[in-house]
C-alpha cells in the first residue's frame, strides 16, 4: 500500500505553510504519486494535474486560501489543490457516485471559490472577486490560473482587456504547457514562444520592479514610472510590446513551474504589485509519469489504466464509429469537412485529422468561433461537420441561431457525449443539447441508438436534407445489445408491436435498448423507436393515438426536450389516454457512472418496466423521476 507521510499531514494549506522548504520536494513526489494511483483507479485527467503540482504547493505557501481565492481555469488541474485543501482521505473517492469531484466544486470546499468544467472563464470570474473586495476595500488577492489551451478561447480575452489596467490584486498565471487537449494551435502558441526567447529580460524585470515597489512613499511610482518609460522605449526601438503589457497587465516570466522556491519568489513579487500582473510559468504536461509526459493528449481524460504499462480500456465508441463513417464519406466527397475545438480523439476525428489534414480544422477551445467559421465553409460550398461535446455544444446558441439557421446553411453537429456521462459530473453532462436545439427554428436532430444507424443519420443529413442545422446526437461508449428484429430502420421512425395494443413506449437514442428488453417483457405493448426527434414525424404521433396510456422515456431534461413535443403533438390530434412522460427533473445532476444514473433515474429495463406496470390503473398526466 503506498506511503504517503507529508500528505496524511496536510489538513489545510496552513499546514502547507508550516512544512520546512527542503521537504516540499518529497510533498510534489508523494502528490504526484497519489494522483497516478488513485486516477489509475477512478479514471479522470492526469496528464494537466501531473504539470501543476509545484505550482499548487507554491501557491498555497504564498497565498492565504479561502481568504485569498484561486480561480482554475477549467477544473480540471484542481487535484493537487484538492489534496493539500483537506480532501486527502476523501481523494479515493473522485469522480465517484458521492465522492469528490473531479473540478472545482464550491459546495465541496471553501477553497473552491468558483465552479469551473469548461475552459476560459477564470480571468472574467477572478476579476469580478476582484473589483468586489476593490469596492468592499479588501485587500485580499484574486488569482486566476489559466492552461494555455484556454487562451484560445475568446473569453479569456475579453476578461484581459476588461481588468487590464485596473488597480485590483488579481493575478493571472498562464500555465504554458504548450498544449490544450490536443496540441495548441494558432498564433497565440507562435507568440508565445518568441516571448520564451526572452527569459532573462522578463526575470531581471521582475526583480526590478519588486525592489522599487518595497521602497515607502515613491515606490511604487518609481515602478509605474519604470513601467511606462520601458514600453515606450521598447516600441520605439521594437515596434512592439507583449500583448499581455499593450491589454495593461504587467508581464512575469516566463518561470520555471516545476521549482518551488523560484515559483514562490515570483508569486511574492507579483504579490507587490499594485497593477494586475501576468506571470508566464513554463510547465511540462504529464511531468513524472513517462507515459503520461510521452503522450498528453492520450492522458488528458483517461478511463481506468495500469500504472506499469500505462495501458487502460479505449471506449470511445460511438465516437470511433463517427470517426470511420465520416471518414469513409470524406473519402468519396471532397466537400466534406471536419471541424473541431481542441477535442479531435475526444470525439472521433483523430483519424480524419490524419487521412484529410487539409479538410481537417481544430480551432482550438473556441466552439462559438467553430460554429461561425462552419458557416463560411458551408457559404463557401463545403459541408462542415462540427464534432462536439453536448455540454461544450451549449456555449454556441447564438452562433447557431443568427449564423447558421437564419443564414440557412447546411452545418451538420455530431453532438458528443449526449445523455449521462461517467464521472465528470455537472458540468458534462449532455442534458440540455435537445430542450436547446428545439427552440430554433428548422433544426433536425437525429438520435441514433446503434452505429449502423448513426452511418445512415450521417447520409442524410449530408446528402437528404435540406440546408440548416442538423444534428446528430451520440452517447458516450459503446453501442449497446439490441435484438435483431427491433433494430432501427431507414424511415424517421419504427414501431413494433401489435397495432391496437392498449400501451405504447416511446423513446430513441441510447434508451432504446433497455426499451427494447422491457418491450419483450410487457404484455398488450406497442414500442416505438424515434429516429428522427426534429422535427417528430406525425405519423409517429398518429401510431400511438390508440393507446390508453402512452410512456415517453427520455434521457434528456423534460423542459422542452423530445416527449414534452411528442405529448404536445398527442394532444393537439385528440388523444384522450394518459401520456406520462419520464424524463430527468430540471436540476443538475451529480457525478457517477453513466450505468448507475440510467438505473437511478428509471432508465434501465427494470426501471422501464417498473414504471409501465406500476402506473397501468393511474390516472395521471405526467411522471417525474
Amino acid at each position: 500500500m503506498d506511503s504517503y507521510p507529508l500528505l496524511e499531514q496536510i489538513n489545510s494549506p496552513a499546514d502547507v505553510k508550516a512544512l520546512p522548504e527542503n521537504e516540499l520536494p518529497q510533498l510534489a513526489e508523494e502528490a504526484r504519486r497519489c494522483l497516478i494511483s488513485t486516477v489509475s483507479q477512478t479514471g479522470g485527467h492526469l496528464a494537466s494535474n501531473l504539470g501543476v503540482v509545484e505550482l499548487t504547493i507554491a501557491l498555497h505557501r504564498v497565498f492565504n486560501s479561502p481568504h485569498d481565492k484561486i480561480v482554475w481555469d477549467v477544473g480540471h488541474q484542481i487535484y493537487t489543490h484538492k489534496l493539500l485543501t483537506g480532501r486527502f482521505k476523501d481523494f479515493g473517492t473522485l469522480r465517484q457516485d458521492g465522492g469528490i469531484s473531479g473540478f472545482s466544486n464550491p459546495a465541496e470546499s471553501e477553497h473552491d471559490p468558483f465552479y469551473s468544467g469548461h475552459a476560459s472563464v477564470s480571468v472574467s470570474a477572478a476579476y469580478g472577486i476582484a473589483r468586489a473586495n476593490l469596492l468592499k476595500g479588501k485587500k485580499n488577492y484574486t488569482i486566476a490560473v489559466v492552461g494555455d489551451g484556454a487562451f484560445t478561447g475568446g473569453e479569456i480575452f475579453e476578461g484581459l482587456n476588461n481588468a487590464g489596467g485596473e488597480r485590483t490584486r488579481l493575478i493571472v498565471i498562464l500555465n504554458d504547457n504548450e498544449m490544450s487537449i490536443s496540441e495548441n494551435v494558432g498564433s497565440l502558441a507562435n507568440h508565445l514562444a518568441v516571448i520564451k526567447a526572452r527569459p532573462s529580460y522578463f526575470r531581471t524585470k521582475a526583480r526590478i520592479e519588486r525592489g522599487l515597489n518595497l521602497i515607502p512613499l515613491i515606490g511604487v511610482h518609481l515602478s509605474n514610472g519604470l513601467f511606462r518609460l520601458k514600453t515606450t522605449l521598447k516600441r520605439a526601438l521594437y515596434k512592439n510590446s507583449t500583448m499581455f503589457e499593450e491589454l495593461g497587465f504587467r508581464y512575469m516570466g516566463p518561470v520555471d513551474g516545476h521549482n518551488i522556491p523560484v515559483l514562490c519568489d515570483a508569486l511574492e513579487a507579483a504579490k507587490t504589485a499594485h497593477y494586475p500582473i501576468l506571470l508566464h510559468i513554463k510547465t511540462t504536461k504529464g511531468k513524472g509519469y513517462e507515459y503520461a509526459e510521452s503522450d498528453p493528449a492520450l492522458f488528458h481524460g483517461i478511463s481506468r489504466f495500469d500504472i506499469d504499462t500505462g495501458e487502460f480500456k479505449n471506449s470511445r465508441g460511438f465516437s470511433n464509429a463517427f470517426g470511420d463513417a465520416i471518414c469513409g464519406f470524406a473519402e468519396k466527397d471532397a466537400r466534406i469537412c471536419a471541424v473541431t475545438a481542441a477535442m479531435a480523439i475526444g470525439t472521433g476525428l483523430d483519424k480524419f485529422s490524419e487521412k484529410f489534414p487539409d479538410r481537417f480544422f481544430d480551432v482550438g477551445i473556441a466552439e462559438q468561433h467553430a460554429v461561425t467559421f462552419c458557416s463560411g465553409l458551408a457559404k463557401g460550398g463545403m459541408v462542415p461537420v462540427f464534432a462536439v461535446y453536448s455540454a461544450f455544444l451549449q456555449r454556441t446558441y447564438d452562433q447557431l441561431v443568427h449564423d447558421v439557421a437564419l443564414q440557412k446553411l447546411k452545418v451538420i453537429i455530431c453532438v458528443d457525449r449526449c445523455g449521462f456521462v461517467t464521472g465528470d459530473g455537472e458540468t458534462h453532462h449532455g442534458l440540455l443539447d435537445v430542450p436547446m436545439l428545439n427552440t430554433i427554428p428548422d433544426v433536425i436532430i437525429y438520435s441514433p441508438a446503434d452505429y449502423a444507424e448513426l452511418s445512415r443519420c450521417l447520409y442524410r443529413a449530408i446528402y437528404k436534407d435540406p440546408d440548416g442545422i442538423i444534428a446528430v446526437r451520440l452517447p458516450k461508449g459503446c453501442e449497446p445489445d439490441i435484438p435483431e428484429d427491433l433494430s432501427p430502420g431507414e424511415s424517421d421512425f419504427d414501431v413494433f408491436g401489435e397495432e391496437n395494443a392498449e400501451t405504447s413506449i416511446v423513446t430513441y437514442g441510447r434508451v432504446y435498448a433497455a426499451a427494447a428488453a422491457a418491450y419483450r417483457k410487457l404484455d398488450d405493448t406497442k414500442l416505438i423507436k424515434l429516429n428522427r426527434i426534429k422535427p417528430i414525424d406525425p405519423a409517429a404521433v398518429s401510431a400511438a393515438l390508440s393507446c390508453k396510456r402512452v410512456f415517453f422515456f427520455e434521457e434528456s431534461e423534460r423542459s422542452g426536450g423530445a416527449g414534452a413535443e411528442f405529448g404536445y403533438l398527442l394532444s393537439r390530434a385528440g388523444f384522450k389516454g394518459d401520456f406520462i412522460l419520464h424524463a430527468v427533473e430540471n436540476k443538475f445532476v451529480p457525478q457517477s457512472e453513466d450505468k448507475i444514473l440510467l438505473k437511478r433515474y428509471g432508465f434501465d429495463e427494470e426501471g422501464i418496466i417498473s414504471e409501465v406496470q406500476s402506473s397501468k390503473f393511474k390516472v395521471q398526466s405526467s411522471k417525474q423521476t
